[in-house]
């Protein structure tokens, strides 16, 4: 990519399946809706600290992507941004983000860790859905919404931490955790969604709050916690 190139448009490098590599310079600000979608030779890739916005799909389907550097100069992750990196390991957010995007990192199966900043106040739906490797997550005081189906299917999940910032987990957030054992949900909570932490089959302590004024049906259907509850 020349070093006179502002932006990567939307679809540039459009289902280029031989692509193994890129450099991309420090003149860029924004990488365009589908710029990446479904290279699915690209292993690595550093984005410069002049990108400001990663669009919507950019780098979905890149499935031999190991390791991505996003910079502190991102201030947004578009929907679907990461979907089916199924070779990403880890990934770490700078503090510039402010909001995770719808299916951002959906499906990436190989992810075992992630690093949520206090710049984030939103988890968007299904974020982190069908992330199947990812062992713990700790979300950041700055946090008011769980999207739903944020961590579905997380079913190596085995700790979370719910901050008090924290003011609605929505539907299905956790539901199909089989790792997660226990729950602590904070006394800022005022609404927990439908199927929210159903399917749970290993979860036997939850501490719910004075301050749930609302529990959507099935929350916590087919868990030990609510067969307990049931008899």
């Amino acid at each position: 990519v020349a070093s006179t190139v502002t932006s990567i448009g939307d679809g540039t490098f459009f289902y280029c399946e031989n692509l193994t590599s890129i450099t991309i310079p420090d003149s860029v600000i924004s990488i365009g809706d589908s710029a990446f979608y479904n290279c699915k030779s690209l292993t690595n890739i550093t984005i410069p600290n002049s990108v400001t916005s990663i669009g919507e799909r950019a780098f979905d389907g890149c499935s031999r992507l190991t390791s991505v550097t996003i910079p502190n100069s991102v201030t947004s992750i578009g929907v679907s941004a990461f979907y089916g990196c199924s070779s990403l390991t880890s990934v770490t957010i700078p503090d510039s983000v402010t909001s995770i995007g719808v299916a951002a990192f959906s499906s990436c199966r190989s992810l075992t860790d992630v690093t949520i900043p206090d710049s984030v106040t939103s988890i968007g739906d299904f974020a982190f859905d069908n992330c199947t490797s990812l062992t713990s997550v700790t979300i950041p005081n700055s946090v008011t919404s769980i999207g739903g189906n944020a961590f579905y299917n997380c079913t190596s999940l085995t700790s979370v931490t719910i901050p008090n910032s924290v003011t609605s987990i929505g539907a299905a957030a956790f539901s199909n955790c089989r790792s997660l054992t226990s729950v602590t949900i904070p006394d800022s909570v005022t609404s927990i969604g439908d199927r929210a932490f159903s399917s749970c089959t290993r979860l036997t302590s939850v501490v719910i709050p004075d301050s749930v004024t609302s529990i959507g049906s099935s929350a916590f259907y087919n868990t030990p916690y609510y067969n307990d509850k049931s008899n």
